[in-house]
């Protein structure tokens, strides 16, 4: 028996978040940036971000025996995330920086609008592999990183780091899991060659869990590209068709991974699976393999209540933490996938995830009595891939 069922680590941040009004949409982006322009807001929420608190607190609200590795400074910020993790019974493996100030994300989400983040890493540029804790690594039957295109030490050297980090990893009775996070392309980390960092490293990757636009930038930089010239105000994910996610997913699982799990926001998840026989050597895992191996489905998003939207942020990790967990359960693959689509749209009414999040047991009443639509790829004709509009626009309302 393992101690721990995974341990997370990564970026970690406090997300400030300004509370628009609801009843004064904004057009467009351009209208509220607008220079001299006087927005009144309804007040400012100030909660844990990044991959480590979001999977984190959220594995825990589900009864999962968490480890949490990252850093956080000891400035006011690093207070604030403190307070947090301690309320949690959290901090486990995150260290505290003296000197150094904690990562913070101004997250602004007007409603109608994408949200945009304005992020400063703070002391998360000198997370390492030395602040892995190993010997806990050893007793978890799960490792997830998340966001290496924010984590310095990680990208650094073609990501020497990373691989090492995955690769040593992988020789353990541990199944990895990978996030990442769309890097600023007039950082550095966003003149980094991202495409060969992760060829490099999804070999030693069990499950991938990136948004789909993360992933169109990593494995069709070229697609992207293009998709990007002619967007627009548009949603990038919107403008991706069904055969370019088949075509990215098919490029993740050939690249070594045995679970590409892409996370599409409002037109819901995609799903492909190579062979998992290799995962039921590790850390106690029981896929079935005529039901996991060789899989590929499309789930639609949960309808929305517009009237209880509180939060879009961390609804993506939300998502994942709820995957692994139904993986963690020994789910089977179409359960695995409601439970992350439910988790996903329930993180939306929420503004404190640890306190207001459903937990497992409420999120199985519900599945009782609603459903979601999940597509078979393999299956489907060309005129039968999913109708995802209905759902689209219900989020894009927000």
């Amino acid at each position: 028996m393992k101690k721990y069922d995974i341990v997370i680590a990564g970026y970690i941040c406090v997300d400030l978040v300004p509370e628009f009004k609801k009843d004064k949409p904004v057009g467009n982006i351009s209208e509220l940036l607008k220079p001299g322009k006087l927005i009144e807001i309804d007040g400012l929420s100030y909660t844990l971000g990044g991959a480590v608190a979001n999977m984190g607190m959220v594995m825990k609200r589900f009864s999962k025996n968490v480890f949490l590795n990252g850093l956080i400074g000891d400035d006011l910020i690093g207070k604030i995330a403190l307070m947090y993790l301690n309320h949690a019974d959290m901090v486990t493996g995150v260290k505290v920086m003296k000197g150094e100030g904690t990562a913070f994300g101004f997250v602004i989400a007007p409603p109608g609008i994408d949200r945009i983040f304005l992020e400063s890493p703070g002391c998360s540029h000198l997370f390492d592999i030395r602040h892995i804790d190993f010997d806990v690594v050893a007793q978890s039957r799960l490792f997830h990183f998340g966001y290496p295109p924010l984590l310095k030490q990680f990208y650094l050297n073609e990501g020497a780091q990373l691989i090492e980090l995955f690769s040593v990893i992988q020789g353990m009775d541990v199944v990895t899991s990978l996030d990442l996070s769309l890097p600023d392309p007039e950082s550095e980390s966003g003149k980094i060659n991202w495409p060969e960092i992760i060829k490099r490293v999804l070999p030693y990757t069990d499950i991938f869990v990136p948004s789909l636009e993360e992933a169109l930038q990593i494995m069709m930089p070229d697609e992207y590209a293009a998709i990007q010239l002619t967007s627009g105000n548009a949603n990038i994910i919107d403008l991706v068709t069904i055969p370019t996610i088949r075509e990215i997913g098919k490029r993740i699982i050939d690249a070594g991974v045995k679970i590409a799990f892409i996370k599409a926001g409002h037109r819901g998840a995609y799903l492909l699976t190579g062979d998992v026989t290799s995962l039921n050597e590790k850390a106690s895992f029981n896929f079935q393999k005529e039901r996991w191996n060789d899989q590929e489905l499309w789930c639609n998003a949960f309808p929305i209540d517009t009237a209880k939207v509180k939060n879009a942020s961390g609804a993506g990790d939300t998502a994942s933490a709820a995957f692994l967990a139904a993986i963690l359960d020994g789910e089977d693959l179409e359960h695995s996938l409601k439970y992350a689509a439910m988790a996903g749209r329930n993180c939306l009414y929420c503004t404190d995830i640890y306190r207001e999040l459903d937990d497992w047991a409420q999120m199985r009443e519900e599945l009782k009595s609603v459903s979601v639509k999940i597509s078979n790829l393999k299956l489907a004709k060309y005129n039968d891939l999913p109708d995802m509009e209905m759902a689209a626009n219900e989020w894009r309302s927000l």
